[in-house]
């Protein structure tokens, strides 16, 4: 399993909780943001941003630039397949 996989945060599921909806190569979970919305930002500002995503957590933003190049590189070393697969087994 990889550190971090690269996905898109596009919605808020429930802010109360700092959910947010990623997609992750067309895979979509819920995933939380905690550790992304510090400094007064909130979980709807973050709606669009990049992120890198490990065992349900949002770890750091990225830009697209930044996330395009580690897909690439996670599919060269056959990562993102076996990632991938965990979260369509993990259900939300």
């Amino acid at each position: 399993m990889c550190l971090g996989i690269p996905g898109q945060i596009v919605g808020v599921s429930d802010a109360e909780r700092q959910l947010a909806v990623v997609d992750v190569s067309g895979i979509q979970r819920d995933v939380n943001v905690a550790c992304i919305t510090t400094g007064g930002r909130s979980i709807e500002d973050c709606i669009g941003d990049w992120v890198l995503v490990h065992v349900g957590f949002a770890m750091s933003r990225i830009d697209e630039d930044e996330a395009a190049e580690t897909l690439k590189i996670l599919e060269k070393l056959g990562e993102v397949e076996e990632e991938l697969e965990a979260m369509r087994m993990s259900g939300t």
